[in-house]
């Protein structure tokens, strides 16, 4: 079941993979992810030492939520995933053009997940020819639709 989506992720870039990864979150982080409080769209995903963090994930907090923990709906949030993909990752985003992105989040079994794009991003020509594909797909649909008719 998703929880957050980042569509405007492929009108961005082009996907060339996707992986996914488990996060670490705090108790009233996931409380909150489950009222669906939670943007991903400015987040995106960086390598430190071997580890991979996704910055700028906003996770709003409950007003029930404790007063006593330091709250930071923004903070640096470390991504779980095996090394051996994680070195894979790091060989293909050294290349040039190439990022980490969040793509969406969403439970798995009982467990909150989040999928990973390596994207490259789009020139605005490449944007523009997407949208005229897309429209030219809707008109196409449209004239079958009324010569079915």
């Amino acid at each position: 079941m998703k929880i957050a989506d980042n569509k405007k992720l492929y009108h961005d870039y082009f996907i060339e993979d996707k992986y996914e990864a488990g996060i670490v979150l705090y108790g009233w982080e996931v409380k909150s992810i489950r009222n669906k409080q939670v943007q991903i769209r400015d987040g995106y995903i960086v390598i430190r030492n071997t580890e991979l963090f996704i910055i700028g994930m906003n996770i709003t907090p409950l007003i029930s939520a404790s007063n006593h923990v330091n709250i930071d709906p923004s903070r640096s949030r470390k991504l779980l995933m095996k090394a051996d993909e994680i070195k894979r990752l790091i060989g293909k985003v050294e290349q040039k053009g190439y990022s980490l992105l969040p793509l969406n989040l969403h439970y798995k079994k009982h467990l909150i997940k989040l999928d990973i794009a390596l994207g490259k991003g789009k020139k605005s020509y490449d944007k523009r020819q997407t949208i005229k594909e897309k429209e030219w797909e809707r008109e196409k649909e449209r004239a079958m639709k009324y010569k079915l008719k």
